[in-house]
């Protein structure tokens, strides 16, 4: 099998770490070809030498991407894969690690579960957004309208031309299931299993405080119409912002594509959740 690796080579990586994953991959017989910058690092980050591709172009034969690192690699490889079919595995380097969830000392049990075909593939909804800098901006967690460093704004949300609200406080977020976990849920929204067929439209610090957040099907067609005070505001698409004019218009729809996510046989969205949570977790029970 050919594997993408690809990670940041901003991130503080362990040299020991780095030696163990590359080290499992050619003991599994996995040819690994690591993206360029990253490649770039590891002759003087752990003395290993490797074969570079050169993002967004994945190499020819690439059956599956690693992502080494947090979920920002994650979001990274998931927008360098481009809309292509090959499937994406996440390592956590990181933090919390709700996308990159096979944790440092689950590699080798991942490696063998790959060789020997013991996963499956998860297909995960994208939004699409019209509006933007870019042409067609693509978002797998979120999208977001947020204020700059100035007064509050106001957004108006219209589902399938329906009017929902005037979001008058720091901004909205709209997601898909995979990104309730993340900002929309620091932000009060719900977790939603990932196969769910919806969006959440959640408010970030509203001023009218009965504001909650609503969960809508994914077949719908919202768009955003935003005022400003200031004279520009800021727009993300996951870990990418744009500074728009305060005076904006945007419209979501369900993108065409989807992302291919490996879920390993033996562990679940709710295991991910609950350990993540810690949900259940009582210090009251731990033996002393």
């Amino acid at each position: 099998m050919k594997i993408a690796l690809f990670a940041s080579p901003q991130n503080d990586h362990s040299p020991d770490e780095v030696r163990r994953l590359l080290s499992a991959m050619t003991s599994h017989g996995v040819e690994c070809s690591v993206n360029a910058p990253f490649a770039a690092i590891l002759p003087w980050l752990c003395g290993i030498e490797a074969e570079a591709y050169n993002p967004p172009a994945l190499p020819d034969g690439c059956e599956m991407m690693l992502c080494y690192g947090g979920d920002g690699t994650f979001l990274d490889g998931v927008r360098q894969a481009g809309g292509s079919e090959t499937p994406l595995l996440g390592i956590n380097s990181g933090r919390l690690g709700f996308l990159a969830n096979v944790p440092r000392d689950g590699v080798e049990r991942a490696l063998e579960a790959i060789a020997s075909g013991e996963f499956d593939i998860e297909k995960r909804s994208m939004l699409r957004i019209d509006g933007l800098p870019e042409e067609g901006g693509y978002a797998f967690n979120e999208f977001t309208v947020h204020r700059g460093d100035g007064a509050m704004i106001a957004v108006e949300v219209y589902v399938d031309g329906e009017m929902v609200g005037r979001y008058r406080g720091d901004g909205v977020i709209l997601s898909t299931p995979t990104g309730s976990t993340a900002y929309s849920l620091s932000a009060g929204g719900p977790v939603v299993a990932p196969g769910c067929e919806c969006f959440v439209i959640s408010p970030i610090a509203p001023h009218n405080l009965t504001m909650r957040p609503v969960v809508i099907p994914d077949s719908c067609t919202v768009d955003f119409r935003v005022a400003s005070r200031e004279g520009s505001l800021s727009v993300s698409l996951d870990n990418r912002s744009y500074s728009v004019e305060g005076a904006s218009t945007f419209r979501a729809t369900k993108a065409e594509r989807r992302a291919n996510l490996v879920r390993l046989r033996g562990s679940s969205f709710y295991d991910t959740l609950r350990n993540k949570m810690m949900w259940g977790f009582d210090r009251r029970d731990e033996k002393n």
